[in-house]
């Protein structure tokens, strides 16, 4: 059974993709990024809430870099929650309201720091979860002699997936899965297979939502209870995962290819040389059978 002193850290990855965003405030008008940010600020501040010992981070995923919202540089634990606290006057729990302001203060300066040239604007969520392995990391490393801790990493995406991140995301769903660690996913648009195997490898909740709009309510009754809460609950069926691969030449999703014996790579055109491990393959090619030259029988 678990202790009152077990600590329980949930870091959230947000697709903050200034282009993504940018056309959904066109489509949809009444879902835009400080919407779905205020969906996430209510997640927090539930699990947050639901126990002392609960930890929380969330992490910004750009195109451009991998940012902390919180604990972010100006956070520091004890410091400064007097002053912003009282300065509210609405009774809120101090560590919320600071807590609050602190996300809202950094991802306004991230998005008005945005400027995107190029062709670079794919989301660098691969980045995103390995900062999330790295800060989980550092946080089990800090505990008390004793204690236990239960990490899961929660992925709001929006855009796209990119083929081009695949190996990294593989490395970091089977470091996730050799630490113990959940990873969920609640995706916004379209269906991600990156995420629907990261979520099938670690033993997570993969949910795509019917209705953006209702973000936080989706949040607070699927993704808020932790993995021994869950067998308790009614949640929505797995979705149907999708295992095909990237090659590793044109980062496509193939069902049939060729691998390395060497270094298990994936080609899509079979190659004598492995591109990756540089292995040069022998081929059996075919014996060509000599015809035998018919001897000449000798004029009589």
């Amino acid at each position: 059974m678990a202790s009152e002193d077990d600590v329980s850290l949930l870091v959230i990855v947000v697709d903050v993709n200034p282009i993504w965003w940018g056309q959904q405030a066109q489509r949809e008008p009444e879902f835009t990024l400080s919407k779905c940010m205020d969906a996430v600020m209510v997640m927090g501040n539930s699990h947050l809430a639901m126990t002392r010992t609960n930890k929380l981070a969330i992490i910004a995923s750009h195109c451009q870099d991998s940012h902390f919202l919180y604990p972010c540089k100006n956070w520091r634990a004890g410091e400064g929650v007097g002053e912003e606290a009282s300065s509210s006057g609405d009774g809120k729990y101090e560590l919320l309201s600071v807590a609050n302001n602190l996300i809202a203060e950094e991802i306004r300066n991230v998005m008005s720091k945005t400027e995107v040239t190029g062709h670079s604007t794919d989301t660098l969520l691969a980045g995103s979860l390995a900062k999330a392995l790295c800060y989980i990391h550092r946080v089990t490393k800090e505990l008390e002699a004793g204690q236990e801790i239960k990490s899961r990493i929660l992925v709001i995406k929006a855009a796209e997936d990119c083929a081009l991140q695949y190996m990294n995301f593989m490395n970091v769903i089977f470091a996730a899965q050799k630490q113990n660690i959940l990873m969920d996913a609640c995706v916004l648009d379209s269906d991600s297979g990156l995420l629907q195997q990261a979520c099938d490898i670690t033993g997570g909740l993969y949910l795509k939502i019917p209705q953006k709009v209702a973000l936080a309510q989706y949040l607070l009754w699927v993704f808020l209870p932790d993995a021994d809460q869950r067998s308790q609950l009614v949640l929505p069926p797995p979705a149907h995962v999708d295992y095909r691969a990237a090659c590793f030449c044109h980062r496509n999703l193939i069902e049939i290819g060729y691998v390395c014996s060497v270094c298990l790579s994936i080609f899509c055109n079979f190659s004598p040389i492995c591109t990756t491990c540089e292995t040069a393959f022998k081929i059996q090619l075919p014996q060509i059978v000599k015809s035998k030259k018919k001897k000449l029988k000798p004029s009589t």
